[in-house]
């Protein structure tokens, strides 16, 4: 967990005033109500921000058909690009977001996908953009994985490839070292270790390390996965595809390091490392969208 990280954390949540408040009023509710401070803090902790009311109404173009499919307590929304003749025929693509992040974060690497005659699908994942839900997580993200793929599966429509991004990387890795039938996987920017992210929230809301540990149980016992199980040392030696790992040098989100210990970890992965993207920019850039291309043909 590096100082850039939690800096770049703590401004990105710094926005809010609410906040900022929730920040300043947890020291006295740590000493006085410490069940009520572990609850706040897993409730927050699975707040995606910003609030997925501000991707929702996105305006999407014409080749793009939107639909909604109930999962859990919540939902998934489904955008299938349609304007290829032969496009319910194509093998698919599935892409998948980071947190906090919504579908058209993707486009440009959906649009590279179907340059090739493939044909992407962009998942928004439950308590993201237009889909369902009030609060997520990485093992739901899994779940959601490993439901489309099912899903897909049984209509006819295989998953050849898994793109994914950010904290979605972190679950699509997971996902197929678990079975998932996929031919290729991408990752994009993924994060090392779900644990250590609990440390930098706790840094960036000033959690106790009494509260950060007890809201870490509360996220294991009720998703039924620990989270050293989703690190890149247990996940990698799992995957037995074909894997791209694009990561940035200057990722102030998740260090570069997180992205070289998952290329580390699956045998014969690649690695694209880039320099002066940051943790999203890399979605539309064209080097990375030709690297897709090459590694998907």
């Amino acid at each position: 967990m590096s100082p850039s990280a939690i800096e770049a954390t703590s401004a990105f949540y710094a926005t809010s005033p609410g906040l900022r408040l929730f920040r300043l009023s947890f020291t006295t509710v740590q000493r006085l109500w410490p069940a009520l401070a572990v609850q706040a803090a897993y409730r927050l902790f699975g707040t995606p921000l910003p609030p997925r009311w501000m991707a929702r109404h996105r305006p999407w173009d014409a080749p793009w058909q939107i639909g909604t499919l109930p999962f859990e307590d919540a939902s998934i929304t489904l955008y299938t690009r349609t304007s290829a003749p032969d496009a319910p025929n194509a093998p698919v693509v599935l892409l998948v977001h980071g947190w906090g992040g919504h579908a058209g974060q993707m486009l440009a690497l959906a649009e590279a996908v179907a340059d090739l005659g493939l044909q992407p699908v962009i998942a928004e994942m439950p308590a993201h953009g237009r889909s369902r839900g009030a609060i997520s997580n990485l093992p739901q993200f899994a779940r959601a994985i490993d439901y489309l793929g099912a899903r897909l599966q049984h209509q006819g429509q295989p998953v050849r490839a898994l793109v994914a991004h950010s904290l979605g990387a972190n679950a699509a890795a997971f996902s197929v070292s678990r079975g998932l039938p996929v031919e290729r996987l991408v990752l994009l920017a993924p994060p090392a270790s779900p644990r250590a992210f609990t440390h930098l929230f706790a840094a960036v809301f000033g959690l106790s390390e009494r509260t950060r540990a007890a809201m870490q149980q509360r996220v294991e016992t009720r998703e039924g996965v620990l989270m050293a199980q989703l690190e890149p040392a247990v996940v990698g030696p799992r995957i037995q595809r074909p894997t791209l790992v694009v990561h940035d040098r200057e990722d102030r989100i998740n260090a570069f390091a997180d992205g070289l210990a998952y290329q580390q970890a699956i045998g014969g992965a690649q690695l694209l490392a880039t320099q002066g993207l940051g943790h999203r920019k890399l979605l539309k850039d064209p080097q990375v969208l030709d690297a897709l291309k090459d590694f998907l043909r």
